[in-house]
C-alpha cells in the first residue's frame, strides 16, 4: 500500500552505481492515476536524449503516438536499458507501451511500482518477478520512530516516554509512512501530558476504523494538530499536480500572495514562510527532494497519500478544487475559492460561482490559449493569484489587467513577447515572474506597480530592458536580470531596499555608477554582475566596501585582479567566477572567507599551479572548470576538511589528481571530465599511482566525449572486487556532461551554476 517504501527501495536500487554501470541508458517515469500515453513517451524521449547530450526535438509536444513509438524503438534498438514506471494504476499500461520498448534479450529491465496486486500478477509475456514489500520489523520501526520523534534528545527516547512511544509504534503496524508521520507529530511534544493527550486521540481513531482507515486516521491526526495558518499552507500544496516537484521559492511566494503568512516583528514574510515550510517538513507532511547550502529545502513534494488527504479536506472545507474527473460535484455547488487545472487536454468552460475564485493555477496546458484564458478571467473579479507557468500562450491575455486584486502573476516559460502599457493598472501586484518568457523589454507602465516586490525576468546572459523611473518602485526587493545602462544604474542608486540584484550587459564605462549603486544597498544578499562580452574587463575597484550581508556573489567577465574588498565578504557562502582569467594566487584571496560553502570557478585562472594552503574550513563544494594552463592542484593537510564534492573539468594540462586529496576524508564525490588520459590511468588502473589516494571516495566518475556523444563511467575503487557479468558493458553510461548556467530561482539556492 501507499507509504510502504516501494518507491524508496526502487530508487535506492536505480541510483546505485553498481546497477547503473550495467545499462546504457535509463529513465524513471511517474505514471499516476491519470496519464497520457503520448506524454509518457515524450518523457522517455526527453530523459534518454538529454542523458546522451542529444538535442530534444523542438516540436516534441506536437509529435503523436505512432511517431513517438518509432523514435523510441529506433533509439533503444540494441541498447541495454532500464526503465522504472512508478505509481502504476492501469493494468493495461504494459500493452500500451511495450510497442516502444524493444525486447533485445540482452539484459534490459522494466520495473513497475504499484499498489495493485492484479497489476503485479498480470501476464506480461516476458520473464517476470514480483517483489512484495514487507512491513518493518519492530526494531526497524522503533529506530525510525526515535529518529523522527526525538531529534532534540540525540534520537533517543526519554525513559518516561518509552511506554507511550512503543504503543504508538505498535499502532503503525510496520508502515514506514505512518511511523514517519507520527514521529513528526510527536516530535513537537515534550511533556508526558502532551504525549498522553495526543496518544489518547490517536488510540480512539485507530480503534474505530477498518484495515486501511488507521493510516488515514494517523495522517488526519497529523493534519488536525497543525496550527490554523499551517493548515492552509498544507492544503495549498495539493493544488500542485501529483508527484510534482515544488520549488521552495515559488511555494513561499504563493503563500505570501494568499495572505497565509502572519506578521512577526523583526522578521520578513519570507523568513516566516520558510519557518512554516520547515515545520511542515519536520512533521513529515512534505518530503524534501533537494537541500541547498543554506540548509533550506530547495525543492519538496507531497506524498500521494498525504495529497489525497489534503485534497479530501480541501473539498470538504471548500478550500480549493482540482479540475479533473472529480470536479463536477464541486462545480455544481458553485463554491470554488482556489482552482488548479490538472488535466493536459481538458476543455475549461466558465461556470457559475467563479466570481469567488482567489487562485488560479494551470498545470495542464494542452488546449489552453489566450482566448480561452480571457474568457475565464472575465469572471475572476477577486483573483489574487494567477499562475500560468509553461502555458503555450503567445499574447498577453487582455483581461489580466482588469484583475485589480492580483498580487501574484507567473508567466514563466510562456511564449509571451510583450506586456501592455496597461500592466500598470495592477496596483496590488507583488510578484511578476517573466523568466524564460520571450519578453525582452518592459513597458513604461511597470513603474506604476508601487507594491511590486519581486520582478523576475530574463536570463543571466540575456537581460531585460527596463524603462526610466525604475527607482520609483520603493518596495522592490528582487530585481533581475536587468540590462544595464547608465540611466538604470544611476536610478537604482536610491533603491536601498534591494535584497537581490542581477545585472547583465555591464559596460566598462558604467563601473562607477554600478559601484555606487551596490554600495548604497546595505540589505543586499545576492549579487550577480555579467559583462557584455567574454573578453570584456569587469572593473569593480571603485566599490569601497561591499554590502555587509552578501551571501552569494557571481562575477562574469575578465578581472585584472581580485577586488580589494573581497576579504571583507565575511558572510559570503557561494562564490562564482566566470571568465575571470586571473593570474594572481587565487586561493590566497579566498581562504580568509570563513563562511564559504561553495566555490564555482569557470575559466577563472590562467596560472600553472593552484595551491590551497590555508582556510576553507566550511567549504562543501569546489568546481574547477576550463583552466587551460593548470598543471597541478595542491591541498594542504587541514584545508577544506568538510568538502563533500570536488569537480574538475576541461583541465587538459593537469598531470595528476590534487595532491593531498587523501586527507579529504569527508569527500563523497570526485567528478572528473575531459582530462588527460594519464590522469585517469593513475586512478583507474589497479596499479595506478593515485589509486590509494582516492580509495576512500565513495563515488568517482569520469565523463568524456565519445563518437556518439558524452559518456560517463564509474571508476571508484569501491568496485574493484565486484565481478562484471559476462556480456555486460560496465563502463559507458551516456548522460549529459555539459555544465550550464541555470536560473537563480530555478536552483536549490547554492547550486545555480551547475
Amino acid at each position: 500500500m501507499g507509504g510502504s517504501g516501494k518507491t524508496t527501495l526502487i530508487a535506492k536500487v536505480y541510483n546505485c552505481e553498481i546497477v547503473k554501470r550495467h545499462f546504457k541508458c535509463s529513465a524513471w517515469i511517474t505514471v499516476s492515476k491519470t496519464y497520457s500515453i503520448e506524454d509518457l513517451f515524450r518523457s522517455f524521449i526527453q530523459q534518454f536524449y538529454e542523458a546522451t547530450n542529444k538535442a530534444v526535438p523542438w516540436n516534441l509536444n506536437k509529435i503523436r503516438y505512432r511517431q513517438l513509438a518509432e523514435m523510441l524503438l529506433t533509439y533503444l534498438e540494441n541498447k541495454r536499458y532500464v526503465v522504472v514506471l512508478d505509481d502504476v494504476w492501469d493494468a493495461e499500461l504494459w500493452n500500451k507501451i511495450k510497442v516502444a520498448l524493444p525486447n533485445s534479450q540482452n539484459g534490459c529491465r522494466v520495473i513497475f511500482v504499484t499498489q495493485k496486486e492484479d497489476i503485479a500478477a498480470k501476464s506480461f509475456g516476458v520473464g517476470t518477478n514480483i517483489h512484495h514489500i514487507k512491513p518493518m520489523d519492530e526494531n526497524e520501526a522503533w529506530t525510525l520512530f526515535c529518529t523522527k520523534a526525538f531529534p532534540w534528545n540525540a534520537r533517543r527516547c526519554p525513559q518516561e516516554l518509552e511506554g507511550l512511544a512503543k504503543d504508538v509504534v505498535e499502532k503503525c503496524q510496520g508502515l514506514p509512512l505512518a511511523v514517519v508521520c507520527l514521529g513528526g507529530l510527536f516530535s513537537t511534544k515534550r511533556s508526558e501530558l502532551e504525549w498522553k493527550t495526543t496518544y489518547n486521540g490517536l488510540k480512539w481513531e485507530l480503534s474505530n476504523n477498518s484495515m486501511l482507515q488507521p493510516i488515514k486516521s494517523i495522517l488526519l491526526l497529523s493534519y488536525n494538530d497543525l496550527p490554523y495558518r499551517l493548515k492552509h499552507c498544507f492544503l495549498y500544496c495539493c493544488l500542485f499536480r501529483e508527484d510534482y516537484i515544488i520549488k521552495r521559492r515559488r511555494l513561499v511566494r504563493l503563500w505570501m500572495a494568499e495572505g497565509f503568512i502572519e506578521k512577526v516583528r523583526g522578521l520578513t514574510p519570507e523568513e516566516i514562510a520558510d519557518r512554516y515550510l520547515m515545520d511542515l517538513i519536520q512533521r513529515s507532511l512534505l518530503q524534501v527532494i533537494e537541500v541547498d547550502i543554506y540548509g533550506l529545502p530547495g525543492t519538496c513534494k507531497m506524498h500521494d497519500m498525504l495529497r489525497e488527504l489534503a485534497r479530501s479536506k480541501s473539498e470538504e472545507e471548500k478550500f480549493c478544487a482540482l479540475y479533473d474527473e472529480r470536479i463536477g460535484g464541486t462545480r455544481e455547488e458553485g463554491v470554488i475559492r482556489r482552482l488548479s487545472i490538472q488535466e493536459s487536454q481538458v476543455q475549461i468552460k466558465p461556470w457559475d460561482g467563479r466570481t469567488q475564485l482567489r487562485s488560479y493555477l494551470l498545470f495542464g496546458s494542452g488546449t489552453i490559449d489566450s482566448t480561452m484564458i480571457n474568457k475565464l478571467l472575465s469572471g475572476f473579479k477577486l483573483l489574487r493569484v494567477l499562475d500560468l507557468q509553461g502555458a503555450p500562450i503567445e499574447t498577453f491575455p487582455d483581461h489580466i489587467v482588469t484583475l485589480f486584486n492580483l498580487t501574484y502573476l507567473n508567466l514563466k516559460r510562456t511564449w509571451i513577447k510583450k506586456l501592455p502599457e496597461s500592466i500598470g493598472r495592477l496596483y496590488n501586484l507583488e510578484t511578476l515572474d517573466l523568466r524564460r518568457s520571450q519578453v525582452g523589454a518592459l513597458p513604461n507602465g511597470i513603474v506604476n506597480l508601487k507594491n511590486l516586490k519581486y520582478c523576475l525576468s530574463g536570463k543571466a546572459v540575456i537581460g531585460t530592458q527596463f524603462p526610466p523611473n525604475l527607482n520609483t518602485l520603493n518596495n522592490l526587493q528582487f530585481l533581475g536580470y536587468v540590462e544595464a545602462n547608465s540611466t538604470v544604474l544611476k536610478e537604482i542608486r536610491s533603491m536601498t531596499q534591494l535584497v537581490r540584484l542581477y545585472i547583465t550587459n555591464n559596460e566598462v564605462s558604467d563601473e562607477e555608477d554600478l559601484c555606487i549603486a551596490i554600495q548604497n544597498m546595505p540589505l543586499l544578499r545576492r549579487l550577480s554582475v555579467w559583462t557584455n562580452k567574454k573578453e570584456q574587463i569587469l572593473r569593480l575597484d571603485a566599490l569601497k566596501s561591499p554590502p555587509p550581508f552578501l551571501e552569494k556573489l557571481t562575477l562574469s567577465g575578465k578581472l585584472e585582479n581580485i577586488p580589494h574588498w573581497f576579504r571583507s565578504l565575511q558572510n559570503l557562502r557561494h562564490l562564482t567566477l566566470h571568465f575571470s582569467r586571473l593570474t594572481d594566487d587565487l586561493p590566497s584571496h579566498l581562504e580568509a572567507l570563513p563562511n564559504l560553502r561553495r566555490i564555482s570557478l569557470f575559466e577563472a585562472y590562467e596560472g600553472l599551479h593552484l595551491d590551497f594552503k590555508n582556510g576553507f574550513r566550511n567549504l562543501e563544494s569546489l568546481v574547477i572548470y576550463n583552466f587551460p594552463n593548470l598543471q597541478s592542484i595542491t591541498i594542504a593537510k587541514g584545508v577544506m576538511p568538510g568538502i563533500k564534492e570536488l569537480c574538475i573539468e576541461e583541465c587538459r594540462m593537469l598531470k595528476e589528481v590534487p595532491s593531498g586529496i587523501n586527507c579529504l576524508t569527508k569527500l563523497q564525490e570526485l567528478a572528473l571530465a575531459s582530462l588527460a588520459a594519464d590522469v585517469i590511468k593513475r586512478i583507474e588502473e589497479a596499479s595506478g599511482v593515485d589509486r590509494p589516494n582516492v580509495r576512500h571516495i565513495p563515488k568517482i566518475t569520469y565523463s568524456y566525449q565519445a563518437s556518439w556523444g558524452w559518456s560517463r563511467r564509474n571508476i571508484s575503487s569501491f568496485f574493484d572486487s565486484i565481478p562484471t557479468e559476462k556480456g555486460l558493458d560496465a563502463t559507458d553510461i551516456s548522460e549529459e556532461a555539459n555544465s550550464r548556467e541555470e536560473e537563480e530561482e530555478d536552483s536549490t539556492g547554492g547550486n545555480s551554476e551547475r
